[in-house]
């Protein structure tokens, strides 16, 4: 007997229950007429590790033979079992093919492509350093990181391939700068000006681990700072948010946050402050107003 929870599928039999794994290996149509191995869909791990330059390098893999278009180059991933969300089936099949510290990634989006019926889901983690990867089972011949021009040169496989350029343009790590001040003052939350530590605190804890919007990933993780100032210094730390602690000026740590930003990342300071946002325009930042972020909560 199969039983659905909210966490999970699970098979119950012999008095015992356990969430099912690996029901998703199997053939499967999509609607556009093609051949896809999984059921329930299919996710594959994109990590990417950007040099002192700027410059990404992606790790890959090169399919064994005996596998399906085997002797290409694609990401590691399989098949998602019923239960899984994308991100989880990418790290599971990532840590089975490869032996990688997968601790070490920070999952930063997910771009989806659907087929109709059958969907690939490219998880993009980042890494700080060129992780030590090697085959951890037969599916992989070789394992290398690659910078994109590398890529270009090798035998891709047909369906990584198919949305490699889309997927590299949304490889520009992003940097969201949160002017903690202006978008409590936004929330109107009852009270917050009588406790503005504890209403930056809520905000934070809200915002933490939510997919923001972005023009080409489904599901997007980026780094965020958030500044506080005045009576909100000592807001909680919260996991996924550095919290900066303004000394004086709010604005004025923004704008020095903005300025530290890596070259090759692109920033998005969210406040209403029209002044701020001049300064903060004028270094090439992108700005967006609380709302933005607000209806995401």
């Amino acid at each position: 007997m199969v039983i659905w929870l909210p966490s999970g599928r699970l098979e119950v039999g012999d008095g015992e229950a356990r969430v099912a794994t690996k029901d998703g290996d199997g053939w499967t149509i999509c609607r556009q007429g093609h051949r896809h191995w999984g059921t329930y869909g299919a996710a594959g791990l994109l990590a990417v590790h950007r040099d002192e330059e700027g410059v990404a390098h992606v790790l890959m893999q090169k399919r064994s033979l005996w596998s399906h278009h085997g002797g290409t180059w694609g990401l590691l991933g399989g098949a998602c079992d019923s239960h899984e969300d994308p991100v989880d089936a990418a790290l599971r099949e990532a840590g089975e093919e490869a032996v990688l510290k997968l601790d070490e990634l920070h999952v930063r989006g997910v771009y989806h492509d659907d087929h109709g019926g059958w969907a690939f889901d490219t998880v993009i983690a980042e890494a700080e350093t060129l992780l030590h990867a090697v085959p951890g089972n037969s599916e992989s011949a070789d394992l290398r990181w690659l910078t994109p021009p590398e890529i270009e040169k090798k035998r891709l496989h047909p369906g990584f391939a198919h949305t490699w350029p889309t997927v590299q343009a949304a490889l520009e790590p992003g940097l969201v700068v949160l002017d903690v001040a202006n978008i409590v003052g936004a929330r109107a939350e009852h009270g917050w000006w009588k406790d503005r530590r504890g209403a930056a605190s809520r905000l934070l804890t809200d915002a933490a681990g939510k997919s923001l919007p972005h023009e080409v990933l489904t599901r997007w993780f980026p780094r965020v700072v958030a500044v506080v100032e005045g009576a909100a210094r000592g807001a909680d730390k919260v996991e996924g948010i550095s919290v900066v602690h303004a000394p004086g000026s709010g604005d004025d740590t923004i704008v020095e946050v903005v300025r530290q930003a890596k070259p090759w990342e692109r920033v998005l300071v969210i406040t209403a402050d029209k002044a701020l946002r001049e300064l903060v325009t004028g270094l090439g930042a992108l700005v967006a107003g609380p709302k933005w972020l607000l209806d995401r909560l």
